[in-house]
C-alpha cells in the first residue's frame, strides 16, 4: 500500500507550478510556520483566558475561532516585523537570511501577505460578539505597532506581552460577553511572562542591537537583566497565585503552578553565564511553563 504522505506530495506537486511552491515556501518561513514556538507562546495564555472564563471547558466554536486566530494573527505579527526589520536584520547574524532582508519575498508581497491574514482572522473573529469584535482592531493595531517600537523606546518586549496578551480579554468577552478584572489581571500576567522571555531572547542578539542601534529590554537592563528578569518572574507568579484565589481554583491548579515555577528557576540558570545559545534555550523552555499552567487549570476543572 502506497504511503499516504507520498500521496500528498505527488498531488501537491501536480496541482502547484515549481513557482508557485516555491513562493509558499518562502510565505511559509516569513510567517515562521516552521518554528511554531510563538503560537505556543501566544496560545497558552489563550487557553487560559478561555478555560477560566468559561469556568472550565469553553465552547467548541469560540475555541475554534480563538486558536485558529493564533496561528493567523501570529504568522501575521511576523510577517509586519520582518517587514519593518527588513533593513537591520542584514545585520544580525541570526536574522541576515530571512526571506525579506534576503531578497527572495518582496516588500509588496509582504505588506499584501499581512493584510491577508488580518482579513482572514477579521472575518473569523465576525462570528464573535460585538464586544469581541471591538477589542479585535484594538489586536490588529498592536500587532501592527509593535515591530516598530524597537527604533523608539527600549521597552519593546513591554508592546509584544501586550499584543499577545490581548487576546485574553477578547477571550473573556467571546465566552462570557464581558471582561471582568480577572481578565485584566491575567493580561498583567501574559505581559509580564512575554517581558521576561523576551527579554532572554534579546539577549542572544544583543551585541548585534547595539551595533545597529536597536533597543531592547535586554540592552535597558544591562548587567543587571538576570535580577530584573528573576523579579519579574516573580511578580509573574504572584499574579498567577492571586488569579488562582480570584478563579477559586484548586490544589492541582496549584501544583501545575509549582511545576512551571521551577521551569523558571532552570531559564535563570540558562541565563547565568549570558552565552547566546543557552539565552535561546531558556526562551524556548518558556512553552513548558505556559503548558504547566495550563494543564494545572485543565486538570483543576476536569477533576474538581
Amino acid at each position: 500500500m502506497q504511503n499516504p504522505f507520498h500521496i500528498i506530495r505527488k498531488l501537491y506537486q501536480r496541482q502547484f507550478s515549481r513557482r508557485t511552491r516555491d513562493r509558499l515556501a518562502q510565505y511559509a518561513l516569513l510567517t515562521r510556520l516552521n518554528r511554531p514556538i510563538g503560537i505556543y507562546l501566544l496560545l497558552w495564555p489563550t487557553l487560559w483566558a478561555l478555560f477560566i472564563a468559561a469556568k472550565g471547558w469553553p465552547s467548541p466554536g469560540v475555541s475554534i475561532v480563538f486558536i485558529s486566530g493564533v496561528i493567523l494573527m501570529r504568522s501575521a505579527g511576523c510577517v509586519i516585523n520582518d517587514y519593518a526589520d527588513r533593513k537591520i536584520d542584514k545585520h544580525i547574524a541570526r536574522t541576515k537570511d530571512r526571506p525579506i532582508t534576503a531578497g527572495r519575498v518582496s516588500e509588496r508581497e509582504a505588506l499584501l501577505l499581512f493584510v491577508g491574514l488580518c482579513f482572514t482572522a477579521f472575518i473569523l473573529v465576525l462570528f464573535m460578539n460585538l464586544l469581541t469584535i471591538r477589542l479585535s482592531i484594538v489586536a490588529v493595531g498592536l500587532a501592527a505597532l509593535y515591530p516598530f517600537m524597537k527604533r523608539y523606546t527600549y521597552l519593546p518586549q513591554v508592546f509584544l506581552g501586550l499584543a499577545f496578551g490581548w487576546a485574553v480579554p477578547m477571550a473573556f468577552a467571546a465566552q462570557t460577553g464581558e471582561v471582568p478584572l480577572i481578565a485584566w489581571l491575567l493580561l498583567t500576567g501574559t505581559v509580564l511572562w512575554a517581558t521576561a522571555y523576551d527579554t532572554m531572547y534579546a539577549m542572544v542578539d544583543r551585541a548585534d542591537d547595539l551595533k545597529v542601534g536597536v533597543k531592547s529590554t535586554a540592552i535597558l537592563f544591562g548587567e543587571a537583566d538576570r535580577l530584573i528578569i528573576g523579579a519579574i518572574q516573580l511578580l509573574l507568579v504572584l499574579v498567577l497565585l492571586l488569579i488562582g484565589r480570584q478563579a477559586e481554583l484548586g490544589s492541582i491548579y496549584f501544583i501545575g503552578l509549582g511545576v512551571a515555577s521551577l521551569s523558571l528557576i532552570y531559564q535563570q540558570k540558562l541565563i547565568w553565564r549570558r552565552e547566546p545559545a543557552d539565552c535561546l534555550k531558556a526562551f524556548l523552555h518558556n512553552n513548558w511553563f505556559g503548558m504547566a499552567v495550563f494543564l494545572g487549570i485543565l486538570g483543576d476543572y476536569s477533576f474538581t
